[in-house]
């Protein structure tokens, strides 16, 4: 498993019953996790400390409860990198940690090219990765359907003091996208994407990891330019092996471009235990 150990704003202090305890920087977040599937106590009862805690909702959903007023806004550093968190209406607080290993490993291999790379961040979120490839000094082009999303990915370069980088915001469908790069002969040498399992584009457009990861791997590969740097293929969907991921890559890039296609779990360690807590997964091509 991969592990994003380099935290020093951000901990798992435990985890028990469905539940982390996580802290980031001082304010500690109590939040469901489907896959702590373990007994390790109560931890309302283990611990003293707890600002805020995540209830879901039988109809959907959940609300916050800020247990000791709680901000509703604060920042956490990464190294060098500045993010906003956020409590959010489903549980999210507008950054994954765990992907701070991805981050690690976009930002040398930018450095490490000794060119000017362009990157194209698809599903782009909050700009975690935009952040990182901005960083590294390469020029990002982030896509995602959310005009929320991608006001907060703005405030996210801002605060890492990049906002003077080369980034372009798109609100937009990424398939629709994807075909218009094609039409426009446009080329990127690393491609990052997050997939939701499901998820409407910016036009009501309906996405669906099964149906459509495939086509949007194929015609990315389209517009990769003749010696890609790095694709990166995240994934959170439930029941979805990281083997499928490598075999995505292998019948796309390992047709056109030399280099090597790996995958793992990607995990946070657990502070009060030996434990580690798994992430989801991921696939990387890569150039040697």
């Amino acid at each position: 498993m991969t592990l994003s150990n380099e935290w020093e704003n951000y901990e798992i202090i435990d985890a028990s019953n469905g539940e982390k305890l996580e802290k980031w920087n001082d304010i500690c977040l109590l939040r469901p996790d489907p896959q702590i599937i373990w007994d390790n106590g109560d931890l309302e009862k283990k611990y003293s400390i707890i600002n805020a805690k995540y209830y879901r909702s039988n109809k959907g959903g959940g609300y916050w409860e800020n247990i000791k007023g709680t901000p509703l806004k604060w920042q956490v550093k990464y190294k060098n990198l500045t993010f906003n968190i956020k409590q959010m209406g489903f549980k999210h607080t507008g950054l994954f940690p765990e992907q701070a290993a991805n981050w690690d490993f976009m930002i040398k291999k930018i450095e490490d090219s000794k060119r000017p790379i362009k990157v194209l961040n698809l599903f782009a979120y909050t700009g975690g990765a935009s952040v990182a490839c901005l960083y590294a000094g390469a020029s990002v082009t982030h896509v995602d359907s959310s005009k929320g999303m991608v006001d907060w990915a703005k405030e996210n370069v801002a605060s890492s003091s990049l906002e003077d980088k080369s980034i372009r915001y798109l609100v937009d469908d990424v398939i629709k996208f994807v075909k218009r790069e094609i039409r426009r002969g446009n080329k990127y040498d690393a491609i990052i994407m997050d997939p939701p399992s499901y998820g409407k584009g910016s036009n009501g457009e309906i996405w669906d990891i099964e149906k459509d990861l495939f086509n949007l791997v194929s015609l990315c590969n389209e517009i990769l330019t003749d010696n890609p740097l790095f694709f990166i293929i995240n994934s959170y969907t439930t029941g979805l092996s990281k083997e499928v991921l490598v075999n995505i890559l292998k019948l796309t890039l390992s047709k056109k471009y030399d280099g090597i296609i790996y995958s793992d779990e990607i995990g946070l360690p657990i502070k009060n235990s030996d434990l580690v807590l798994p992430c989801g997964i991921y696939a990387r091509y890569e150039s040697i």
